[in-house]
Order: C-alpha cells, then sequence, then structure tokens
C-alpha cells in the first residue's frame, strides 16, 4: 500500500522521534540500504514476535551494511517498555534496548506520508493503525521494493 510513493521514489528526508533520540532518515543510513519497516501496535504477540526476529536478525543485516528502522503509531515510552518484553522472548536481557531504532508515530504523519496505514484495522478511538508494510531503500535513499507481508 504505498500511498503516494511509489518504486524508485526518493525517500523522504524526514525527522522523527525514535528510541535512540531524534534521527533525520537520510543521515541515519548514511550509505547503508534501508529496511523500513511497520506494525500495527506495540505490545502485541504477533509483532512482538516479528520485531523479535528482527532483532535477532539485525547482526545479519549489519554484516551486508543495511541498517534497520521500525515505525509505529505508538510512543516512543511505549516502544522502549515494549523492548524489553521483545528482548525477553528472545532470551535476552529485558533492556530497553533493541539493535536498530523505533520512530513514534502518535500523530500517523509519517505513516500518512509513507502510505502505511491499514484501513481496515482501527484502534480504539477508530483511527487505522499502521499496517505490516516494508519498504526497502536502497544506498541512493530510493524505494527499491515495496511489500505488504501478510499477517
Amino acid at each position: 500500500m504505498p500511498g503516494g510513493l511509489l518504486l524508485g521514489d526518493e525517500a523522504p528526508n524526514f525527522e522523527a522521534n525514535t528510541t535512540v533520540g531524534r534521527i533525520r532518515f537520510h543521515d541515519y543510513l548514511g550509505d547503508s540500504w534501508g529496511i523500513l519497516f511497520s506494525h500495527p501496535r506495540d505490545f502485541t504477540p504477533v509483532c512482538t514476535t516479528e520485531l523479535g526476529r528482527a532483532a535477532k536478525l539485525a547482526p545479519e543485516f549489519a554484516k551486508r551494511n543495511v541498517k534497520l528502522i521500525a515505525l509505529s503509531i505508538d510512543s516512543v515510552e511505549d516502544h522502549l517498555a515494549w523492548s524489553k518484553d521483545i528482548n525477553a522472548y528472545n532470551c535476552e536481557e529485558p533492556t530497553e534496548k533493541l539493535p536498530f531504532p523505533i520512530i513514534d508515530d502518535k500523530n500517523r504523519d509519517l505513516a500518512i506520508l509513507l502510505g502505511m496505514l491499514d484501513p481496515a484495522e482501527k484502534d480504539e478511538k477508530g483511527m487505522p493503525v499502521t499496517a505490516r508494510v516494508l519498504p526497502r531503500a536502497g544506498t541512493s535513499t530510493r524505494f527499491s521494493e515495496w511489500s505488504s507481508p501478510s499477517s
């Protein structure tokens, strides 16, 4: 569900609050490939296993010059608390640190810009939540792949 962005489009150089502080997307990527993935909500079983697996595979991605970054409509505080659950799921020390940042998009601005909202899935207020979407940016920061893995 690419919204207004298409394959080959330049990834926006957005700024965002994350679990590692404020980042600018292009600066974060540097000369690396990037995988920016979204998940519906923190503290959900499926999302915990998915981000847990991403955390386990992060060293393999790093060996290949690929940086990971996640996004959801939850706050940094929620992301940090949930990171403990993810690490515990992975049988790691239950800390707030993951090997990649998670973006705080509680206002949904970035999810709207990137077309990452799922109109069929709503939160308790009736607002769409972020879908499981995986756009990949190459070293030129252009989107080179866009997929919506099934739940």
